[in-house]
Order: structure tokens, then sequence, then C-alpha cells
């Protein structure tokens, strides 16, 4: 068995609820990721993408199936998995350096030995100058350069992002991915990142899963080259491709032909 990765088992995740019935959000997802991978993930609303991020991370248990990290089991959250969310749920009490710094003070590292990592990190999402100001005084894109950082401090094996550039305009987004991409290529990190944009999820995913519908599973795999292009090529450069024009076509239609079948479910029970 292969050691190293991420390696989801025939994962499958049900909902009771109190009237008795239930929601079964996930149905045997089977996935292998190579340590570096980095993988996006889209679908239409209710697929279980979200479902199946939290259950990496460590926040679910799933009804069945079983996580594989590094080749032992994943039974709960562990600062080898980091998560990015979409609000970057920092510490607004702190200045920007101590959100960075948070995760190594609560393992019990002195500033000696993290502070130095600390700082690069601070330099490598452009925020240098920042480090004493307060997160309410930045903007929502250095506020997820922050969680970024943050993330990345705990130095995980795996970066969990659940729609992280989602709020940002579109300007912002923009540079964000390339930062994103930039992260990828420098830390080597294995990256899992759940988005509703089919543009975002071509340009950042080396793979691309596409979900299918409620019970969630894995309607189509797609790999990719416009990851790499993007890591030494302007994102707007990439994105006049001509594959990226057919494979952006592509995915949008087949997610519009499954939000339609949901609609027509529920208006037949309605």
């Amino acid at each position: 068995m292969n050691m190293t990765g991420l390696s989801i088992k025939h994962l499958s995740m049900r909902f009771d609820l109190p009237n008795g019935s239930s929601v079964q959000a996930l149905k045997d997802v089977s996935l292998d990721l190579a340590q570096g991978e980095l993988l996006s993930v889209l679908g239409p609303s209710g697929c279980g993408k979200t479902t199946l991020l939290n259950i990496v991370a460590g926040f679910l248990a799933p009804t069945d199936g079983k996580i594989v990290l590094n080749g032992h089991r994943v039974t709960g959250p562990d600062a080898e998995r980091g998560m990015v969310f979409q609000q970057g749920a920092l510490f607004e009490w702190m200045n920007v350096r101590e959100n960075v710094s948070f995760g190594p003070r609560m393992a019990g590292k002195r500033e000696r030995d993290y502070g130095s990592h600390v700082d690069h990190l601070l330099d490598v999402v452009g925020l240098r100058d920042f480090k004493e100001k307060s997160v309410y005084e930045l903007s929502g894109g250095m506020q997820q350069r922050v969680a970024l950082a943050r993330c990345l401090a705990n130095d995980p094996d795996v970066i969990l992002m659940d729609e992280p550039l989602g709020a940002l305009d579109a300007l912002t987004r923009e540079k964000m991915q390339s930062l994103v991409l930039k992260l990828w290529k420098e830390t080597g990190k294995t990256i899992i990142l759940i988005t509703h944009s089919v543009e975002e999820a071509l340009l950042l995913g080396e793979r691309l899963l596409v979900m299918a519908p409620r019970p969630g599973r894995i309607h189509r795999e797609y790999r990719l080259p416009f990851a790499d292009m993007g890591v030494a090529t302007d994102l707007r450069q990439v994105k006049k491709h001509p594959d990226f024009a057919q494979r952006r076509e592509e995915i949008l239609s087949m997610i519009w032909d499954m939000e339609e079948e949901i609609m027509g479910r529920t208006e037949g029970a309605s």
C-alpha cells in the first residue's frame, strides 16, 4: 500500500433527521491523492462537497468508509490537516503576526523556534509591512492571506480550502488565485479546494472532480494543465487558451444539466 498521500476509501455519509427520515449526502466515494497534488472539487448545491471536506478534516465521522493519510487512519482533527474557510476565522483581538503564530504557540513551541518561519510566511503572502496591524484593519483579501499563512505555519501535510476566495471581488480573487498556485508549487503541499466557480476550479485544479447531486458521488474527473501553466503565466493568458474555453463550456453544461435535474425532482415532489 502507498504510505504517502491521501486515500479516500468507499466513503459514505448519511445524516439521520429528527423526523425519522435520512439524507444520503455521500455514497461510495473513493479517491487517491499523491503528495503534492492540487485537487479542485465542483458540483451543484447539495452534492456533498463540503461534507467530503469536513470528513477529510476530521470534523465529521463517515457512516461508512475511511480516510487514510500517510498510512494511518484519520479519526479526528489534527495539525497534519489545515483548513482555510471562506471567512478567515481569524482572532480579531490579535494582530497579523500573532494570528499566524497561533498554531506554533499552541503546540508549545518557542518564538526562537518558529519566529523566522512565521516572518518568512508573511513575506511570501505579501504581509511583511502589515504584521503589526489588527485584523479588522485589513481588507478581505488581506485577511485571507493571513488565513493562508496561519494554516501554513502549522506545516500541515494537506491543506483543505472551503470556498476560500468566494467572498472576494474579482480583481482580488484573481490575485489570490495566483498566490494559491505560488504557495502550492513552493511548499509542495497537497491541496483540496472546494469552489462553486468552474473557472476557478479549472485554473487551480491539477485534478478536478465534478460531483453528482445527492447522493454525492464522483461524476467525472479531469487531469488538467492549467494550474501548472498558471504558475509561470498570467492567469488571464491561461484563460485565453482554447482548451480552457472548451473545458469550461463542457463542465458548465454538465453542472447546468444536474441543476435542471435537481429542479425537476423538487417540482415533481411538490
